[in-house]
């Protein structure tokens, strides 16, 4: 197991660098995890730069040292509700704890954008992704954002 070490989150775009790199990674992982799923149908949920972007939007980059490991975006959904996107982690570093520091940056990053609530989803073969979410008190709640792979959507107050 590779330590976690000091994170540290820098604000990035989902569609180059960095950020856009690890973007393109996580869809090639779901397309392959759902096979057959049209990434950019008309029925998925929309998080692109648009979304993740300020003022109501956020998308960061973890880095361990000079190394980019995970990412995640803020998307508005109303005035004091957003949706937590396109969380990645490089595979190598799964089950590090990597997952739980970005969930805790990207809720930081909500606050800060003034939400009071964080809303998310994942689908039936991300369990390990379920099971963060619901130790880090993310209560199960009906169908918010019509995506056709999810099986999980649950929010969390930000106070």
């Amino acid at each position: 197991m590779i330590p976690v070490g000091r994170l540290e989150f820098k604000d990035a775009r989902v569609d180059a660098g960095p950020g856009g790199a690890l973007a393109q990674a996580m869809r090639e992982e779901i397309a392959v995890m759902y096979d057959g799923l049209e990434l950019d149908g008309d029925t998925m949920p929309r998080a692109g730069q648009a979304e993740l972007s300020p003022p109501g939007g956020a998308f960061m980059v973890g880095y361990d040292g000079e190394t980019p490991v995970c990412c995640g975006g803020v998307k508005r959904l109303d005035e004091g509700t957003c949706e937590i996107k396109k969380m990645y982690v490089v595979p190598e570093r799964r089950g590090t704890g990597v997952a739980r520091k970005l969930l805790h940056a990207l809720e930081a990053k909500a606050r800060e954008l003034g939400y009071s609530t964080a809303r998310l989803d994942t689908g039936p073969k991300q369990l390990s992704a379920r099971g963060l979410y619901e130790d880090e008190g993310y209560a199960e709640i009906a169908d918010f954002n019509g995506n056709p792979v999810a099986v999980f959507w649950a929010e969390k107050p930000l106070s």
